[in-house]
């Protein structure tokens, strides 16, 4: 190989996370209805929360007046967490598919970068969430929910729920890929989609009971919803952000190391 050669070599990860990218976003092109299917859960848990439950928890709320208003303002923060956390469960599924029908040994196989492979399910992942994500604003938006973000805080509110799903995401590929099969890997991540629930997303922590409220403290889902309603709702952000942040960290850092080391097994 001469030295002119050399620094092309650079660019084939990249070319090859772009190939695999372009093959991600087909199959969900492809096959909507899992997408439907991840937006559905979240929706229904929306209208079930607001127009079921609304009147009720809101009036519930510290100083709330408007009872299920005031309640879609402060769910739609976790429902939208929610929404990330199905597309991850979606995420480990469709890696469980590629392992169970060999296609990831087939790419181990071939002469690509390696990580192109995982990196193209993550990115993909994480345009299929945002997509999502979207649809459950709008739908929160008619039910009652009303922001007072700005254009700033909109765009900061952006890039944390990515920031999120790209550390959430790399998890899911390593549940993918340590599930002995697809149906495995749909329930793996299932207490990613349950911590909302055991957090500050559905009610305050101070409400709930000692050991629980301890729980509901210090789990990474709370500074993570508290943040995203901060900066949705206009309010001061604290700590959250920066413990959320820390969290995102840890996961990214350790879903990535984990799904690396499962893909360059040899077994």
């Amino acid at each position: 190989m001469s030295v002119l050669d050399r620094p092309a070599l650079r660019f084939y990860p990249l070319r090859d996370s772009a190939t695999m990218l372009r093959r991600n976003l087909k199959h969900i092109v492809r096959y909507p209805s899992m997408t439907v299917l991840l937006v559905g859960m979240p929706i229904v848990f929306l209208l079930l929360f607001v127009y079921v439950l609304g009147g009720t928890m809101g009036a519930g709320l510290a100083g709330a007046s408007g009872g299920r208003a005031e309640y879609a303002n402060y769910v739609a923060p976790a429902i939208i967490l929610m929404t990330v956390t199905a597309t991850v469960q979606g995420t480990a599924i469709s890696v469980a598919m590629d392992l169970t029908e060999g296609v990831i040994a087939r790419f181990r196989t071939m002469h690509i970068a390696r990580v192109s492979v995982l990196t193209g399910h993550v990115i993909g992942s994480v345009i299929q969430a945002m997509f999502s994500v979207a649809l459950v604003i709008g739908v929160a938006l008619l039910v009652g929910f009303r922001p007072a973000a700005g254009p700033g805080e909109w765009l900061a509110a952006t890039g944390f729920l990515v920031v999120v799903t790209f550390a959430l995401v790399w998890l899911a590929v390593a549940l993918g890929q340590v599930s002995k099969s697809v149906e495995s890997a749909s329930n793996l991540p299932m207490p990613l989609v349950l911590l909302p629930f055991f957090g500050s997303g559905f009610v305050p922590t101070d409400s709930l009971p000692a050991g629980l409220r301890w729980f509901a403290e210090y789990q990474p889902f709370t500074p993570i919803i508290e943040t995203l309603r901060g900066l949705l709702m206009d309010k001061p952000l604290g700590d959250n952000a920066w413990l959320a942040l820390g969290w995102c960290a840890v996961i990214a850092l350790g879903g990535y190391l984990w799904s690396k080391k499962l893909f360059n097994r040899t077994d």
